[in-house]
């Protein structure tokens, strides 16, 4: 069984899908070793084990909207895509979407996976409840009055236990433009960052760090909001575009400032089209937003070693939560995507050294993608981290949701024998 992308084979001993939460919580209580696996749009093996995996796809596809409290009860293993089309019935939405529909929604929540605006904070930012199978088997609701329990279990990498659902804030559905706009000079970019990145309910920009300009600048604007013709320099698109400037724009959401649903916009890619395993490899950086000129000048002295193996990089923003691990923990946030070829090898060699070029900035980075664990002081960057460790621990002594990649980061288990 492999991931999304087929970069990595998975060790697991053997794969159940459970039809159930009183089965998965038996199959938890029964196995050594456990992890849970969602859509598996994961580039590293934070989700692996050598042990037993549990698909959540199984589990019963529940989505409950509650309009009189404005929230939704989903399960784990269903979609982002599916649940927007289930709340947008109801008359609701949530408030931010990643650029694929197509990702569960607990593995996304449990790794900090977000989308973009100054304001908006990451998917795990509206979680209300979560509910979790502990190693003994035992399933249990985590809500904020249970204080750090729930505060180190949403951002959790699965560490604390298998997510089974979540309930998440809600709001009234909106609508939204989105429009595309080329060619923004670098040097404006940089002396405007802030107004930049607030230009628009959501804001992307695509680079390669080359050249002059960034290439494209993606404006998700609610209905309301004027639409943009320009800005700091870029002009609006004659026609709809895909991040990559060769890629046919017909899997793209609707652009060229044509209103529609929130769920249509906000996402760049449509979930109607299904993503074969895709052929790339991706990492990410989360840094304090006022470091964002300074970061991205350092990246850019990288550019022509990036160049053999980037697809394209995308930079998003992000608002500060209170999550332990959420990479958006007490900070307002720039994040540095790239998408890279297919060439792991390469890739792995080269992170180093941008990794280097990012620490003096805080760069954390994200839990789902590739990246060096080695090279990170995980203390400095996450003020709760200790006391994630030591919940984690607490929770899991024997180390049954561990694996190499997070005994790396976490340290192991002192009663796992390992």
């Amino acid at each position: 069984m492999k991931n999304w992308a087929g970069n990595l084979e998975y060790a697991s001993s053997a794969v159940h899908r459970p039809g159930s939460v009183d089965e998965l919580a038996a199959l938890v209580a029964a196995a050594p070793r456990v992890k849970a696996l969602g859509s598996r749009h994961s580039f590293n093996r934070v989700g692996d084990t050598e042990g037993l995996h549990i698909l959540l796809d199984g589990l019963p596809h529940s989505i409950e909207p509650d309009s009189e409290r404005q929230t939704v009860k989903v399960s784990g293993g269903v979609s982002y895509g599916e649940l927007c089309r289930a709340l947008e019935q109801s008359g609701l939405a949530i408030h931010n979407l990643a650029s694929l529909p197509h990702i569960s929604v607990a593995g996304a929540i449990q790794t900090g996976t977000h989308g973009s605006g100054v304001n908006n904070q990451s998917l795990a930012g509206k979680v209300q409840s979560i509910d979790l199978v502990r190693p003994s088997g035992d399933v249990l609701t985590l809500s904020p009055a249970d204080g750090d329990d729930f505060l180190a279990s949403v951002v959790g990498l699965g560490a604390m236990g298998v997510v089974t659902a979540v309930e998440l804030s809600t709001r009234p559905s909106f609508r939204m433009r989105q429009r595309v706009l080329e060619n923004l000079p670098w040097d404006a970019a940089l002396a405007n960052f802030d107004a930049l990145a607030s230009a628009a309910y959501s804001v992307s920009l695509f680079t390669t760090y080359a050249g002059d300009s960034v290439s494209q600048v993606w404006l998700k604007a609610l209905d309301a909001e004027p639409p943009l013709a320009e800005l700091f320099g870029a002009t609006a698109a004659t026609r709809p575009l895909h991040p990559l400037p060769d890629m046919s724009a017909e899997n793209c959401t609707q652009q060229l400032d044509e209103a529609g649903p929130w769920l249509d916009r906000l996402p760049h890619f449509r979930h109607e089209f299904t993503p074969s395993n895709g052929e790339e490899l991706q990492s990410e950086y989360i840094l304090p937003l006022e470091h964002a000129p300074a970061a991205i000048e350092a990246v850019r002295t990288l550019a022509d070693r990036l160049a053999p193996l980037l697809f394209i990089s995308e930079i998003r923003t992000g608002a500060a939560d209170e999550f332990w691990l959420s990479p958006f923990y007490r900070q307002q946030s720039v994040a540095l995507h790239f998408t890279w070829k297919p060439l792991q090898a390469d890739v792995e060699a080269l992170l180093p050294e941008l990794e280097d070029l990012l620490r003096p900035f805080g760069a954390r980075p994200h839990w789902g993608k590739l990246f060096t664990p080695s090279r990170f002081d995980w203390e400095q960057l996450y003020p709760r981290f200790a006391g994630f460790r030591s919940l984690a621990s607490a929770h899991d002594p024997e180390g049954k949701f561990r694996n190499a990649l997070l005994d790396s980061i976490l340290g192991v288990p002192a009663a796992s024998g390992r």
